[in-house]
C-alpha cells in the first residue's frame, strides 16, 4: 500500500482545477465556489493553530448536511488532523459522549444541535464552532478567542499578495494515518469508534473515480441526501464529488419525499446514491399510481405494444429522478424486492451496493449493466472478499474481507478490534451471504444483532434493551424490526405483577408509558412503534443469553 498517494492531494488538485466553479450548494441557500472553499479552509487552519490544535488531534463536526460542514471536514483532514463526524439525530448525551470518548478538541455544530449541548459536559474542548457562520459558540482559549476576532486580518498578513491556488499547500498524509473516527453508536456501553486511515478515503474515491466518474460529464451535478457523518454518504454523495470536480447540492433540511422529489426536479443529478426508503416512497407514490391503471396493465400484456410501454414507464420513473442521472445507486439496507423487480423489468437503471463503516464502506459493487438482481455487487478495486462456506455458491457463510477499504480498529478497544480483523488481516463483517461463481454476492442475514433503520442508520437493540430493562415491570425484552418499524418484545416481571393484582390491561398501560418515555431518550430512527408482551420467559442459551433467532 505504499504506493497510495497523498489522499489530500485530491482535495488540492479538485481545488486548484477548478477554482471558479461552483463546489457546494446549499439547497436554496448559497453556493461556494472551488476558491471559497480553499479561502475558508485556510481560515479554519489559522484558528486551529490559535487554538494549539497539532497534527493527530481530534476535531468533532455535529450538525445537517451543509456546505460548511463539508468545509470543516475539509479543513481537518488538510490540517492533518483526526475528524470525528457525528449524527445530528444523536441525543445530547450521545454527542457528549462521543467527543469525550475521542478526545475532541473542537466541536462544529449546527443550528439544531447546538440548542442541546452542554459545554460543561466537554470539558476538554478548546472551543466550539458554530457552522453557519464559524462564529465561536464556546471559546476556553484566549488565543483562540482573539484569532477569531482578528481573522481577516491575520488572513491577510498571511497572504500579503492575495490568496490564489499557488498557495494551496495542506497536510500530506501517508497511507497509514488515522484520519477519521466515526462512531457507529453513541453510548459509551456500546460505543464502537472506527478509525479510519487516509488509505480507506482513497480506495473508495479511487473506485468510485474509475468505475462511475468515467459515466458522468466533467461538470456534474450530485444532491446530497443521506447524512454525511454516515460513512456511505459520506463517501459517495460527498467525497467522491468534491474530488472529482463536481458541483454538490446539500438538502439542508429534512429529506421528506416531496421535498427530495422537488430538488430532484431543480438539480437533475448526475448520480443518485439513496437508501432504499427513498427509492421505495418515491416509486409507490409518485409512479405506482401512474401505472397502475387498467389500461396500461393490459397495454403490459399485449407483445406488439409492450415494449413502448415499458419504456414510457421507464421514462415517467426516470423523470421522477430528475431526468439526467446515469444510474440510481441503492445501498445501507435491503431493497424491496417488489420495487427492485419492477424497476428490471422496465430496465431502470437502478443497482445496489454493500459496505460498512469499517470499510469506509465500500466491499462491494456493480455498475447497472451487470447488476444481478437480489445482489449487491462484485468486490470492489483494493479489496478481497471470501464467504467462510464449505460451498459458498450454495451456503451461505460469513463475508470476510481485507484490503485498502479495512479500518485500523476500534479507538480504544483493542479487544473488540481483535475480534473483528483477524491475525491475517481479514475484517469479518459479521453478516451472512452466497456468492456466484462470477463474484456477486448475495445476503442472506446477519450473524451481528445489528439492525439497520429505513435510512440506513445502524441500530443497536442492545442498547435499547438495556434501557428498557430498567423500566417499570420489564423483566426482560427484545427487540426486531417488522418492516421498517422497531417492535419491542417484553416480558413482565409476572411476580411483582401478581402482588400488584394488575390485570393485562393495567400491564399494558404500564408497557405503553414505558415506551413514550423511553422513545424520549432515543434518536428519532431508533424509536419504538410498538411493544409485545410475552407471556413466557425468553428462550435461553446455556449461557443465560436470549436465543434472538427464534424471535425474529
Amino acid at each position: 500500500m505504499n504506493d497510495i498517494p497523498s489522499f489530500n492531494s485530491y482535495i488540492e488538485k479538485a481545488i486548484r482545477e477548478n477554482w471558479l466553479l461552483d463546489a457546494l450548494t446549499d439547497y436554496k441557500g448559497t453556493t461556494l465556489q472551488y476558491h471559497d472553499v480553499a479561502r475558508k479552509i485556510e481560515k479554519l487552519h489559522i484558528m486551529m493553530k490559535a487554538a494549539g490544535i497539532e497534527p493527530g488531534d481530534k476535531i468533532s463536526v455535529c450538525g445537517r448536511n451543509s456546505a460548511h460542514w463539508a468545509v470543516a471536514f475539509l479543513a481537518t483532514l488538510t490540517y492533518g488532523a483526526v475528524i470525528v463526524p457525528i449524527l445530528h439525530e444523536f441525543n445530547e448525551e450521545q454527542i457528549h459522549n462521543i467527543v469525550n470518548h475521542s478526545d475532541s478538541k473542537l466541536l462544529f455544530v449546527g443550528d439544531y444541535v447546538v440548542n442541546i449541548i452542554d459545554p460543561e459536559a466537554m470539558p476538554n474542548l478548546e472551543g466550539i464552532f458554530n457552522l453557519p457562520d464559524f462564529s465561536l459558540h464556546t471559546s476556553r482559549n484566549e488565543k483562540l478567542t482573539d484569532a477569531r476576532e482578528r481573522l481577516n486580518e491575520l488572513f491577510g498578513q498571511k497572504f500579503p499578495n492575495a490568496y490564489r491556488k499557488e498557495d494551496i499547500h495542506w497536510h500530506v498524509d501517508h497511507p497509514e494515518e488515522l484520519c477519521m473516527i466515526n462512531y457507529t453508536s453513541g453510548t459509551t456501553g456500546f460505543s464502537k469508534g472506527v478509525m479510519l486511515p487516509y488509505r480507506s478515503l482513497w480506495g473508495n474515491v479511487d473506485f468510485c473515480q474509475n468505475k462511475l466518474g468515467v459515466y458522468m460529464p466533467k461538470y456534474s451535478n450530485t444532491l446530497s441526501i443521506l447524512p454525511m457523518a454516515h460513512m456511505y454518504g459520506m463517501a459517495i454523495e460527498f467525497l467522491f464529488p468534491f474530488c472529482s470536480g463536481f458541483h454538490l447540492h446539500f438538502l439542508t433540511r429534512l429529506p421528506s419525499p416531496a421535498i427530495i422529489a422537488e430538488a430532484f426536479k431543480e438539480v437533475k443529478p448526475d448520480v443518485i446514491v439513496a437508501v432504499p426508503l427513498i427509492i421505495e416512497k418515491i416509486i409507490r407514490k409518485r409512479v405506482f399510481p401512474k401505472i397502475q391503471s387498467n389500461a396500461i396493465k393490459v397495454l403490459l400484456k399485449m407483445p406488439v405494444v409492450q415494449k413502448k410501454v415499458r419504456e414510457r414507464i421507464c421514462h415517467e420513473v426516470y423523470e421522477a429522478f430528475g431526468g439526467r442521472a446515469y444510474e440510481v445507486i441503492v445501498g445501507g439496507a435491503p431493497l424491496n424486492q417488489e420495487i427492485e423487480q419492477f424497476l428490471k423489468s422496465i430496465d431502470f437503471p437502478i443497482t445496489v451496493g454493500y459496505g460498512t463503516t469499517e470499510c469506509a464502506p465500500l466491499i462491494s459493487f456493480s455498475d447497472y449493466h451487470q447488476f444481478i438482481p437480489t445482489s449487491c455487487g462484485t468486490v470492489v478495486d483494493h479489496m478481497e472478499v471470501k464467504i467462510v462456506s464449505s460451498d459458498p455458491e450454495n451456503v451461505e457463510g460469513e463475508i470476510i474481507c481485507r484490503g485498502t477499504n479495512v479500518m485500523l480498529g476500534y479507538y480504544k478497544d483493542e479487544e473488540a478490534t481483535n475480534k473483528a480483523i483477524d491475525k491475517d488481516g481479514w475484517y469479518h463483517t459479521g453478516d451472512l451471504a452466497t456468492m456466484s461463481n462470477d463474484g456477486h454476492i448475495f445476503i442472506r442475514g446477519r450473524l451481528k444483532n445489528m439492525l439497520l433503520g429505513a435510512n440506513g442508520q445502524n441500530i443497536y437493540p442492545e442498547e435499547i434493551e438495556d434501557k428498557l430493562n430498567s423500566m417499570a415491570l420489564v423483566s426482560e425484552s427484545l427487540v426486531v424490526q417488522r418492516g421498517n418499524q422497531l417492535v419491542a418484545l417484553v416480558y413482565p416481571d409476572m411476580d411483582e405483577a401478581r402482588d400488584m393484582q394488575l390485570t393485562e390491561e393495567d400491564l399494558i398501560s404500564v408497557m405503553e408509558q414505558n415506551r413514550q418515555e423511553l422513545n424520549e431518550q432515543l434518536p428519532v430512527y431508533s424509536k419504538l412503534q410498538a411493544f409485545e408482551l410475552q407471556k413466557e420467559e425468553f428462550q435461553k442459551t446455556p449461557k443465560k443469553s436470549i436465543k434472538r433467532y427464534l424471535y425474529k
